[in-house]
């Protein structure tokens, strides 16, 4: 009898930052609050431009979104969108010294509480050219739709035991929403770590198996 055999279901278990000066991206992300979910190492890698990605937070409320914005800030990023109210909550975009753009939102308007350091979620957004390709690309690969709206966005479900959601938005409409021209040349400078063995997906984005990463230094690992 043959018994028949199931690729691994991938999953996004945590994500790699590249950047030049790993001890000062450390400090970095440590005074902003999202040092345990990243992980960095040390790469000279031509970037310049759009990346093709941000990574945002979602928090509770306004008084948290400035609680953030403001770390950052003070921390040494730059500020690409301040704080502001938008059909769909509240939230601004930072770009962090080595050169990783971050939104931080919530879909409350109102100040109803004091700031608080809690993040209720991670979404890596990945700027893509096919929406719908990439989005099939990657239920191939066995990833969930959670959220999907034609041609322009798609969010896929995260797993309980790895927080960090994945989605897709069209990389010219990412773009403008964060504030930045389009476009960018060589490296994403971000690795995406992967439960199910590496590739690379049809925009250049690199996943590697989560278990053969190391991260630099140590102490550094782990839209609305």
């Amino acid at each position: 009898m043959v018994m028949a055999t199931t690729a691994p279901t991938l999953s996004l278990a945590s994500v790699t930052l590249e950047v030049a000066d790993p001890d000062a991206a450390h400090r970095f992300y440590t005074a902003f609050g999202v040092d345990t979910h990243l992980r960095l190492r040390a790469s000279e890698a031509h970037s310049s431009g759009f990346r093709g990605f941000t990574l945002a937070l979602t928090v509770s409320g306004p008084a948290t979104v400035d609680s953030f914005l403001a770390a950052a800030v003070h921390a040494g990023a730059t500020v690409l969108k301040p704080g502001a109210k938008s059909l769909w909550g509240y939230g601004g975009v930072v770009q962090a010294p080595d050169g990783t753009i971050w939104k931080v939102a919530t879909s409350a308007k109102k100040h109803t509480g004091p700031a608080t350091r809690e993040i209720d979620e991670v979404v890596l957004l990945l700027g893509v050219e096919d929406v719908k390709a990439s989005k099939q690309f990657y239920v191939g690969r066995g990833l969930s739709v959670a959220k999907s709206f034609g041609g322009k966005y798609a969010e896929f479900a995260a797993g309980d035991s790895h927080p960090v959601k994945l989605a897709l938005y069209k990389r010219g409409g990412l773009a403008k929403y964060l504030g930045v021209p389009a476009d960018g040349t060589g490296s994403h400078r971000i690795v995406l770590d992967s439960t199910a063995g590496a590739f690379t997906d049809p925009d250049g984005f690199a996943w590697e198996t989560a278990t053969s990463l190391t991260t630099v230094p140590p102490a550094a690992s782990s839209l609305s």
